[in-house]
């Protein structure tokens, strides 16, 4: 079938737009005027199979479809149905396109999860593996309830996180710019007064006479070596034993590395919880729980327990040999594989790291915010001494 975006009229005359799927454009004006719309104009809809392919949605998007893909599952409509129904709510042209191209697939025979696989950038592993699950159990409006629960808890931590850090950051870049404009602009002007009298100026007046002439003379060169660095910095990311010895040093700093394992350790719970839940084998939840892991040491250690579990070892002890997870994830386990409630146990222990991870953020911005400033006074108050000192010396010459 073919897409046609439209054009009509209702019944009390409105102008209405949308996208239809038929087999031409003659049978796509027949669906329109049995809804009892008037359609204006219909054009076919030219699909760009590759750059489709590459599309991404942000998370708050996923959220919404997904919590309105579950709705209508629950409401009694089929998969096509619903596919049809969000493809004529969608307002993003890139949404629209997805699934478009996701209800000609179901159309064509293929299964959901099969017809989502063309969109890996659109949706997320975990995403793919419960809807397989879905389908397989015949609970596919449930899981997608669960998946929207899910994405709505990642996409909360992932905005508070950046609420906490925005005020910080916003500090950081004012004081950097004022340093700069003083350095560059303000304590030039000042400086050549003391400078033309031929006294000798004072050790940190002749340091921040320094520090100017540098900062103006090659500030840009200094710019554009840092942005260099960066890029070759993330470049040389891409190569893996880079990545797992820089993922690596990072786990092993006392705040940050704890910080970072209780973000991968609630991911890694969550993406267990959802998919143990949806009726996934353990060893294919743990795969997929392995690739919403951000640092590949954690990554790597996952990949063993699975191997560890493949080869019959419980999942709370195969967790506790790789000494890569909190000690709270491996008990959580235990405790669900004993009492056979392991989903809900592994989902109070991502709810707890998440928890952690909000309160550590919290606390580091506290103690961040008077740190910038203090920072930020210091260094003014050092310009303003510089500046003071020769004045204070002249003064002192007089008397």
């Amino acid at each position: 079938m073919a897409a046609f975006s439209y054009r009509a009229l209702d019944a009390n005359g409105l102008q209405t737009s949308g996208t239809v799927e038929s087999e031409n454009a003659r049978q796509a004006r027949v669906q329109l005027r049995e809804r009892g719309l008037f359609p204006t104009s219909i054009e076919a809809v030219e699909r760009d199979e590759k750059r489709t392919g590459r599309v991404r949605l942000r998370s708050a998007e996923l959220c919404l479809l997904t919590r309105q893909f579950s709705a209508l599952l629950s409401s009694g409509l089929t998969v096509e149905q619903t596919l049809g129904a969000l493809v004529e709510q969608a307002d993003s042209p890139n949404i629209r396109a997805v699934l478009a191209a996701v209800r000609s697939d179901i159309l064509a025979g293929h299964s959901l999860r099969s017809a989502l696989d063309r969109f890996g950038y659109a949706f997320p592993p975990i995403y793919r593996a419960s809807v397989a699950a879905g389908e397989k159990s015949g609970q596919l409006a449930m899981v997608m309830s669960q998946l929207a629960e899910y994405l709505e808890r990642q996409d909360t931590l992932r905005r508070k996180t950046l609420q906490a850090l925005l005020y910080p950051i916003i500090v950081a870049v004012v004081a950097l710019l004022v340093v700069i404009g003083l350095m560059t602009y303000v304590v030039p002007q000042v400086i050549e007064v003391f400078q033309h009298s031929k006294q000798t100026l004072p050790l940190l007046t002749r340091a921040l006479v320094f520090a100017s002439a540098i900062l103006r003379s090659y500030g840009w060169l200094m710019a554009l070596m840092l942005a260099l660095g960066i890029i070759a910095f993330r470049y040389a990311l891409r190569d893996e034993s880079i990545r797992y010895r820089w993922d690596a040093y990072l786990l092993a700093q006392p705040l940050l590395g704890k910080h970072l394992r209780a973000l991968d350790t609630s991911r890694f719970a969550s993406t267990l919880a959802i998919l143990v839940s949806s009726g996934i084998p353990l060893l294919g939840a743990l795969d997929a729980g392995r690739q919403v892991i951000t640092r590949l040491p954690i990554r790597q250690a996952v990949a063993q327990a699975a191997d560890r579990v493949r080869e019959g070892t419980s999942l709370s002890t195969a967790l506790r040999q790789t000494h890569a997870f909190p000690p709270l994830l491996a008990h959580m386990a235990a405790s669900g594989e004993a009492t056979g409630e392991l989903s809900t146990m592994l989902s109070r222990c991502a709810q707890l790291q998440q928890n952690e991870v909000e309160t550590r953020t919290a606390t580091l911005t506290t103690v961040l915010e008077p740190l910038l400033l203090l920072f930020m006074g210091g260094t003014v108050l050092l310009i303003v001494l510089a500046v003071m000192q020769p004045i204070i010396n002249m003064n002192t010459l007089v008397k």
